[in-house]
């Protein structure tokens, strides 16, 4: 049962990290370029309409959504109490666990990042440069789309260290709760043995 559990969970995980990456990747493909972006006469810079905002921002929820998932089910490693606190389990599961939570970081920033500054639509005064408009950088949505791929591998890593340990740590105390005895044979208490005493022992009485 303990499995399948993980196993599903992963494979939910694994799912959103790669329809966040899949975004990440389409807005990066559908971002505002320079060579979309028109001069007016009046030296205002005309951007086109671009997808790239939702799919930026639908790719971060995904993200946002696997971590939360990650980690509601797995919980704080750091405040947990194991009773082998040196295993190799634990201290790749710290790892990953910190890993995990500085690419989320990081990636979450990018793709929302990219999909507030594609929020440009139409006749706008934005002249940085010089002479240049302003547009997204390439790579933005990419370096997100990489580092929500690592981020759901790392937390898929480290919910996984930390299930098998708890199911390691389930068998044994398992193991130790089987009550001791003859296997097969129910334990009968010790009857107790009669005590013969003589007769003259008591003192008789004769009642009226």
């Amino acid at each position: 049962m303990m499995e399948r559990k993980v196993v599903a969970v992963c494979v939910a995980v694994g799912f959103l990290g790669l329809l966040s990456a899949a975004l990440a990747f389409a807005a990066e493909a559908t971002r505002i370029k320079v060579s979309d972006v028109q001069r007016t006469a009046g030296g205002d810079c005309a951007y086109p309409g671009s997808p790239a905002l939702a799919l930026g921002l639908i790719s971060a929820l995904a993200l946002m959504m696997a971590q939360a998932i990650i980690n509601i089910l797995a919980g704080c490693i750091c405040c947990k109490k194991h009773p082998h606190p040196s295993g190799t389990n634990r201290t790749v599961g710290l790892i990953s666990f910190i890993a995990s939570w500085v690419s989320f970081i990081i990636a979450f920033l990018l793709l929302l990042t990219g999909a507030a500054l594609n929020d440009q639509q139409g006749q706008e005064r934005m002249m940085y440069f010089g002479d240049y408009c302003y547009v997204v950088k390439p790579g933005v949505f990419a370096g997100g789309a990489v580092l929500s791929l690592a981020s759901v591998a790392l937390g898929i890593l480290f919910y996984a260290s930390l299930s098998s340990k708890n199911s390691s740590t389930l068998q044994q105390n398992q193991g130790q709760g089987v009550a001791m005895g003859w296997p097969g044979h129910p334990q009968v208490p010790p009857q107790a043995t009669p005590v013969f005493v003589h007769e003259d022992t008591y003192n008789r009485q004769q009642f009226p």
